[in-house]
């Protein structure tokens, strides 16, 4: 069961969140885009936030679960905004739904099908959570290689992600699966994707998790895509939910 929310009236917007957050991470809470004429879809992925959990975390089957969502609302066609997990789980959705989709907002993906995508630390944050709780997740996360500045927020925000899943046995063996598993198999196939798209990146000495450089790979490899992010220095533009929501609603704007 997919617990979920919606708000606001007018062209459709749906929210996916990435591995460990919940729904409320996309716009970081802000309200932006239902007092601007936007009818907001926003879920908690299986085995996140208040969804039970289920025996498949790839990427198929979350797209189908995007799919479901749609379609249990009678919602024909959307503007996707997807947050690392989320990205990726809206470029699988729109490769098998181009029907479906109006435009895509491709927020900080970290999957790239040339990349390791680290088994080993996955597993060890999985085993974190398992064996310690939320403490435990966040000693196997270590301390991230970025500007001092962060890392009391990145810790913050950790134990805010971390404590607020209902059914953190699930969500363990989400940890371990969908980094196994590919939305996609090469840059080619991202060329197939025809609605207008926004990439936004952050730099990579303030996100590591989502390097810069990636972001500019899907931007290059999909069909007219526009790349956005902060400048050097600042937050990460996908931590700034009202300026996220103006990105999304001017995507929505811009859509057929």
């Amino acid at each position: 069961m997919l617990a979920g929310e919606e708000g606001g009236t007018g062209a459709p917007v749906a929210l996916l969140h990435g591995l460990t957050a919940t729904r409320r991470y996309v716009v970081m809470g802000s309200r932006a885009l239902e007092r601007s004429d936007h009818r907001v879809v926003m879920y908690d992925a299986r085995a996140h936030g208040q969804s039970s959990g289920g025996s498949d975390y790839g990427y198929q089957r979350l797209a189908k679960d995007l799919l479901t969502v749609l379609d249990d609302r009678g919602i024909q066609s959307a503007t996707l905004a997807g947050a690392s997990m989320g990205a990726h789980t809206i470029v699988r959705f729109a490769l098998d739904h181009p029907e479906r989709v109006n435009s895509l907002v491709i927020m900080t993906p970290a999957f790239a099908p040339d990349r390791d995508p680290g088994l080993e630390r996955w597993d060890r944050l999985a085993n974190g959570l398992k064996d310690g709780g939320v403490d435990g997740f966040v000693h196997a996360y270590g301390t991230p290689n970025v500007a001092e500045k962060w890392l009391e927020t990145i810790d913050r925000v950790l134990h805010q992600r971390l404590s607020a899943h209902a059914h953190p046995e699930a969500l363990v063996e989400a940890l371990k699966a969908v980094p196994r598993s590919r939305p996609f198999e090469d840059w080619d196939d991202l060329n197939a994707i025809e609605a207008p798209t926004v990439v936004v990146a952050s730099r990579d000495e303030v996100d590591p998790e989502h390097p810069y450089e990636i972001a500019e790979r899907y931007a290059e490899a999909i069909p007219n895509a526009r790349l956005v992010s902060e400048e050097e220095g600042d937050s990460p533009l996908a931590w700034q939910g009202a300026q996220v929501s103006k990105i999304i609603a001017e995507a929505a704007a811009g859509a057929p």
